[in-house]
């Protein structure tokens, strides 16, 4: 038996969550069965998606059951396996975070190379955190030359990533964030051309209008609420929004907020497309060939917050709300 600590969700949150919530348990593990493989988990990510999980409402994913282990991207390493197709020693993928050891089916893993990306890597820019950024941006916003790019949330797991290659491929860029530290960041770490602190900003469309006299023509939502409006407002005729993500909605108990402006929508001829990454697992191994090329060429950074120890999870997670992080949110856990 190997002992490992687990997070475990013990009752479903009403607004934002509380530490009353969830419980770090320990557990015994055994060895594996044949097939399966023992996997001591590395590094682990949190994102605001998980935090629909803990609703019971009808979604793209099952949610998490009480009073078990919660699941999330994770980086491990082989300990044993009882699947000729995993050794000892190998890095492996799997969506079984929020754990320090478990045993899992040799089909709930994935290998990764770490020659070239480092380990931690794999849940960011070369995980599906990146292939968010790069499916959202090329396919779904269907980036073209010479488009005006605002990305809201830049700062965060998705949106640098979004926000680098945008830069990279030759784009004007623009993205908000919330505060000094991560506009700074925006502007010296991920080279945006314009960074707006919505913080410090009394009018959100009045401010993108102010460093986008020429309008946008891409929108990559991760925000909602007020960032929508303002991107409706200042968007070009035939601009394209991707629509990842809303966590201006996502503890709310009042009514969800509705763009006042949606009609822009129509007068402009925008085309708005929500995406779930899921639907484009078939792109991965075009989207590592990408990623991997310019980390090496050094175009593409890891922007990453780390915490140390399962027991930090939640710190991680919480701070998702609470505008900690800078990059994608990380939890080392060996």
């Amino acid at each position: 038996m190997t002992a490992s600590r687990e997070v475990r969700l013990k009752r479903r949150p009403e607004g934002m969550p509380v530490r009353e919530d969830f419980e770090l348990a320990t557990i015994d593990v055994p060895a594996p069965e044949p097939g399966e493989v023992q996997v001591r988990n590395l590094w682990m990510a949190v994102d605001p998606a998980m935090r629909g999980r803990m609703s019971e409402a009808r979604s793209y994913v099952p949610p998490f059951a009480l009073d078990a282990a919660m699941e999330g991207p994770a980086i491990g390493r082989v300990v044993v396996s009882g699947d000729p197709a995993f050794a000892p020693g190998d890095v492996v993928w799997s969506r079984l975070g929020w754990r320090e050891v478990f045993n899992a089916p040799a089909s709930a893993l994935k290998h990764r190379d770490c020659t070239v990306l480092p380990e931690q890597a794999h849940l960011g820019i070369g995980g599906t955190t990146g292939l968010t950024a790069w499916i959202g941006l090329l396919q779904i916003a269907a980036l073209k030359p010479d488009d005006v790019v605002f990305v809201s949330a830049g700062s965060g797991g998705v949106g640098s990533i979004v926000c680098q290659i945008a830069r990279l491929k030759g784009h004007r860029v623009i993205a908000s964030a919330g505060g000094e530290r991560k506009t700074a960041f925006l502007r010296e770490v991920i080279g945006v051309d314009a960074a707006i602190d919505y913080k410090a900003e009394p009018n959100l469309t009045k401010a993108l209008a102010r460093v986008a006299p020429e309008g946008i023509d891409v929108y990559f939502d991760n925000v909602g609420g007020e960032h929508l409006h303002a991107a409706l407002a200042i968007a070009n005729a035939h601009a394209r929004f991707a629509l990842c993500g809303m966590i201006s909605q996502y503890n709310t108990t009042d009514a969800p907020t509705a763009p006042r402006n949606l009609m822009q929508a129509v007068v402009k001829r925008i085309r708005m497309e929500g995406f779930i990454v899921l639907d484009h697992l078939h792109r991965e191994r075009e989207f590592l060939a990408d990623v991997t090329g310019w980390y090496r060429d050094g175009l593409l950074k890891q922007a990453e917050t780390v915490h140390a120890g399962i027991d930090h999870a939640l710190d991680a997670f919480f701070g998702l709300f609470s505008g900690d992080n800078l990059g994608r949110m990380m939890v080392k856990l060996a």
